[in-house]
């Protein structure tokens, strides 16, 4: 593999020298273009999405009556679905005809190489026209780098796109579509007749209500009309030429729906003078030597941002010249953003080792303005390479954190311990309690420093459906985990406490010790209507006196078994002595005592009866004072505050 040389200005490390590296796609057999036409209608503008089709836009002068389009038989179906003619004054098209298939013998369809001519018939001669469709077409793919300069950052977003449709793309407006448009292979060049029913006269019988359509209306007033656009500022090497440094607005559509597009469009404050040579080798030489990557110089040749249809466009402002089979990388953002090196423990089972050691990470805010895709990521500091990572889709605003490398200098270990705690009222309907408790996990994670500096750490702990609870400062919430700063002081260690809590609810009683402790915190904080309050709180003492003589209750039960078993043993013993004449005075000693322990029996069973009636009169009073109770405070919740 040969390596393109070039100018020693140009060779330094990741200096936006040149604009644009076409490289030669390896060879193979010929393909020849998938829609072929006269040269009256030059390709003009490519647009490539990331769903596998590409936009084709012609443009020209006319002389004849017709205009011939050959499109291979896989192509026809997509090019007949969004074919789109426009001329320059109004329409212009009769019709657009084309062949059916030849039926063949063995039945098969015909080969998807073959031709099929698609002819427009226009109403007249000279015609300036514009058509545009879409086939199929390889993505185009983005590749970052991401530089470190002390305390800065700077991002550097390239665009690979390759040319295999079969003609060469000579002076196009190119433009890369961040987003994957619904798209669909459709065969209208097929013919095709359906089973019809057979219908006979029956009556008018209606089987199903119809169904209609409703569109509200809408006052003028709150429809937001589109302005139109400031013109991007033009460079030198634009020499004035709107079409390549304003940003091209899609004319097709402009022209169909008469009127100006809003494209919100603004341009990177970095930019790079681009290089009229093109790099046709599978690489490029880089030096390493230079410390320091250089900043653009020339705002209008890097890529205008255009957003539509809630998709980012990349509009390059200079054409581009792309030969069949090759493929061109060009530069499409270079902007500094907030960005810093630190580490990140998150285990992955692709890397054993992650259980115990963070990973280096570069973590940095997406202030492009623009989508950014998924896409390799080459990470550089002062001249030179740390390494590569892969950068999952970011949206403009939005903050990523990119794993790079193993850092051994840092160990983490980590325990944790579950419980069930606390409880909130949900619902209470009369004597019954809907309550929400949590499981509460407490994971600590003790981070272990061996390097000669401070190091920030993120670790991230998985929520499972969990949620934080009292999370330390600067935690972030991301993809279904918690991202938990720590800074590990040098040659030290970190004691780092995450807890977490998982919701229940469950049904409970007012018997239930919890169901005081949800009724006390309602009373606390859900601020319940004054009669509410009051049957509450009365429910509350009642509940209290009953646990209180419940409580007596069960320690009398407990001293009476303990009399009884006392009753027991002391008649025993009577009966052992009962014909023994010299234990008289023990017979009477036993026969006192047992009269005692009756007497002491006969105060508790009638105490417990006391406490029996007493619990049996608080319950009644207590079912009497929730009675009217219908308390729900998740509805309460979700109704909107009263206005003041």
């Amino acid at each position: 593999m040969s390596i393109a040389r070039r100018p020693a200005r140009c060779s330094r490390l990741l200096s936006p020298c040149a604009l644009a590296l076409t490289l030669a796609v390896a060879s193979g057999c010929g393909r020849s273009a998938a829609v072929q036409t006269a040269s009256s209608l030059p390709l003009q503008r490519v647009v490539i999405y990331r769903n596998g089709v590409g936009y084709f836009e012609r443009q020209g002068h006319v002389e004849d009556g017709e205009v011939r389009f050959r499109v291979t038989q896989r192509e026809v179906g997509d090019f007949l679905a969004t074919l789109a003619v426009m001329e320059r004054g109004g329409s212009s098209v009769r019709a657009a005809a084309f062949p059916l298939p030849e039926e063949r013998a063995d039945g098969a369809p015909p080969p998807a190489d073959a031709r099929r001519t698609v002819t427009l018939a226009l109403d007249g001669r000279a015609h300036d026209l514009l058509v545009g469709y879409t086939v199929e077409t390889p993505i185009w793919r983005p590749s970052y780098r991401l530089v470190f300069n002390g305390a800065t950052a700077q991002v550097q977003a390239w665009g690979i796109v390759q040319n295999l449709s079969g003609e060469d793309w000579r002076g196009v407006r190119l433009s890369l579509v961040a987003g994957s448009p619904v798209s669909f292979r459709s065969e209208l060049a097929t013919p095709v007749i359906p089973v019809r029913p057979v219908v006979t006269d029956e009556g008018a019988v209606i089987d199903a209500v119809p169904t209609g359509e409703t569109t509200l209306a809408v006052n003028d007033e709150s429809i937001e009309h589109a302005q139109p656009a400031p013109a991007a500022p033009q460079s030198e090497a634009c020499n004035g030429a709107d079409d390549n440094c304003n940003g091209v607005v899609d004319a097709l559509q402009q022209r169909a729906q008469g009127q100006t597009v809003n494209r919100r469009m603004h341009f990177a404050r970095e930019a790079m003078q681009p290089t009229s040579g093109t790099l046709r080798d599978h690489a490029f030489e880089v030096n390493t030597a230079t410390t320091r990557s250089q900043a653009p110089r020339n705002v209008a040749s890097l890529a205008a941002l255009a957003v539509q249809g809630g998709s980012t466009r990349y509009d390059l402002p200079n054409a581009v010249t792309i030969p069949d089979r090759s493929a061109t990388m060009v530069m499409l953002v270079a902007r500094d953003i907030p960005g810093s090196q630190m580490y990140l423990f998150a285990p992955d089972p692709g890397v054993a080792d992650s259980v115990s050691h963070p990973f280096h990470v570069a973590r940095f805010e997406n202030r492009t303005g623009a989508l950014l895709e998924r896409g390799p990521l080459a990470i550089f500091e002062e001249g030179a390479f740390l390494g590569q990572g892969m950068l999952d889709p970011l949206p403009d605003g939005a903050t990523t954190t990119v794993p790079f490398a193993l850092e051994r200098a840092l160990a983490v270990d980590h325990s944790a311990a579950s419980a069930v705690e606390g409880v909130r009222l949900v619902r209470m309907q009369r004597e019954a309690l809907t309550v929400e408790r949590f499981t509460v996990w407490r994971t600590t994670y003790r981070l272990r420093n061996g390097m000669d500096r401070e190091a920030r750490v993120l670790v991230r702990h998985a929520l499972d459906g969990a949620q934080m609870h009292e999370p330390p400062a600067g935690t972030e919430l991301a993809n279904g985990g918690a991202l938990v700063p720590a800074a590990v002081p040098a040659r030290g260690h970190l004691d780092l406490l995450v807890t977490t809590r998982s919701p229940f609810t469950v049904t409970i009683d007012l018997s239930d010790e919890q169901a005081g402790l949800a009724i006390e915190q309602y009373l606390r904080e859900g601020h319940p209507a004054d009669d509410v309050a009051a049957a509450l709180r009365t429910a509350l003492d009642m509940r209290r006196q009953i646990e209180e003589r419940a409580r007596e209750r069960a320690d009398l039960e407990q001293r009476r078994q303990d009399l009884q078993q006392n009753a027991e043993e002391t008649r025993a013993n009577l009966t052992a002595i009962q014909r023994n004449p010299q234990a008289a005075d023990l017979r009477a000693q036993l026969t006192a005592r047992l009269a005692r322990v009756a007497t002491q029996l006969d105060q508790m069973t009638r105490r417990v009866v006391e406490l029996d009636a007493q619990m049996s009169e608080r319950r009644v009073r207590l079912a009497e004072a929730v009675r009217a109770i219908d308390v729900d405070t998740s509805r309460a919740a979700a109704a909107p505050a009263a206005p003041r």
